[in-house]
């Protein structure tokens, strides 16, 4: 299954809002910077969606994670 752009985006504002970025530097939480990798390689590439099997499995149990939790 291929994942939009836009979910890759929505899952970063989730994990954003329950994992801010800390300290002095501001530095990511291991869940934002995980989807953002993904994020930034998709905007490299100018991609609309990636599929699923080129996701890192973490990342995909993140955006799994946000789906499970919308509203």
């Amino acid at each position: 299954m291929d994942i939009p752009l836009i979910d890759i985006e929505q899952a970063i504002n989730y994990w954003r809002q329950l994992r801010p970025s800390r300290g002095e530097e501001r530095a990511l939480s291991p869940e934002v910077n995980a989807l953002a990798e993904v994020y930034a390689l998709m905007i490299w590439e100018r991609r609309a969606a990636m599929p699923g099997e080129q996701i890192p499995a973490h990342a995909l149990q993140l955006i799994e994670a946000w789906r499970s939790n919308r509203v």
